[in-house]
């Protein structure tokens, strides 16, 4: 598995980091150990967790993910990469998430718990709180670095200008700089590369995004009508949110168009789909996620296949262009 830089600091990390999000609701432990197993196998050695998965639960099943994490990774903490993100709700007060200082500071040592290490390497903001001062968001980061209880910071689901002006208060307060930004970016939403995709590539900022394969959408695998139990698009409160984003016409439409150009091209839409992501320049590492261990197979043959041949990537470009303006159109 090829490693690359972390943005502009000199942490090096796999070409794709595995998605955990599944891991506690959609799979128990064992399937969740068993991914973790085959996608150490496959070279992925950088892990992404979040204090609120798993994905589809509330703050009663938060932190799941975490501790099947932990457990695994005992005994072998530096042979991985890992990172976290705080935010989410975890209970019922109002100070159980968010980004305040009390909540940043509390969550990163819960989080330290469930994962058993003393220092996580990328601790993350999952969103970003209207209701804290950016500056105070800042100091607690800061804080938590220089308490040696992260390694780096970045953020996830900010718009561009929120990440800019994140950039300059830290500069302009001698605080942590944030290296990595979290999106959503797939072949059905290119929002993001009029914007905070040219942002993160000047300002040497990581892009380690979600998604690549639309929650399984690009896989081919779902048919109009009522989704598929078990799958993403039913769990829990979050099932909501991707029927909204993709299971509509329009993204089965597309699908059909792309199932065309991989078919020409003799792969399968997953590794097309993965492989596109990492045809742009910007992007670091794709958060690859699964419900099985071989369904890792089709993203592991993306990495090392790498970036696809100018026309393809061209003909895709073109396929999916009006998914570039905006989200879908219902």
């Amino acid at each position: 598995m090829k490693h690359v830089n972390l943005g502009r600091t000199g942490l090096r990390v796999s070409r794709l980091c595995l998605g955990t999000m599944t891991f506690g609701l959609q799979c128990d432990e064992a399937q969740s150990r068993a991914i973790l197993d085959a996608s150490a196998e496959g070279g992925i050695d950088f892990l992404d967790a979040a204090d609120v998965y798993p994905i589809g639960g509330d703050y009663t099943t938060a932190g799941r993910t975490e501790e099947i994490i932990g457990r695994w990774m005992t005994g072998r903490r530096h042979d991985f990469i890992v990172a976290t993100k705080c935010v989410g709700k975890m209970g019922p007060r109002y100070w159980d998430g968010g980004m305040s200082r009390k909540h940043v500071l509390d969550a990163v040592d819960a989080s330290l718990r469930r994962l058993k290490t003393d220092y996580i390497d990328l601790y993350q903001l999952h969103s970003y709180d209207e209701h804290t001062p950016l500056d105070e968001a800042l100091e607690a980061l800061d804080a938590v670095v220089k308490a040696g209880k992260a390694r780096y910071v970045g953020v996830s689901n900010w718009p561009a200008y929120k990440l800019a002006r994140a950039l300059g208060r830290s500069e302009l307060k001698n605080l942590v700089r944030i290296d990595s930004h979290q999106p959503r970016y797939n072949l059905l939403f290119r929002t993001f590369e009029r914007d905070l995709l040219p942002l993160c590539e000047e300002e040497g900022i990581a892009v380690i995004p979600y998604n690549p394969m639309a929650g399984g959408f690009l896989s081919g695998k779902h048919n109009a009508g009522p989704p598929t139990e078990g799958t993403r698009f039913t769990l829990g409160k979050s099932a909501g949110i991707y029927q909204e984003r993709y299971w509509h016409n329009r993204a089965f439409e597309a699908v059909e168009e792309i199932r065309k150009v991989a078919a020409e091209a003799g792969m399968s839409m997953a590794t097309l789909a993965v492989r596109w992501v990492l045809s742009n320049p910007a992007i670091t590492s794709p958060i690859v996620g699964a419900s099985r261990p071989e369904q890792l197979a089709d993203s592991l043959a993306a990495a090392a296949a790498g970036p696809l041949p100018g026309d393809l990537k061209a003909k895709l470009d073109e396929v999916t262009h009006d998914w570039r303006a905006v989200d879908a159109e219902r």
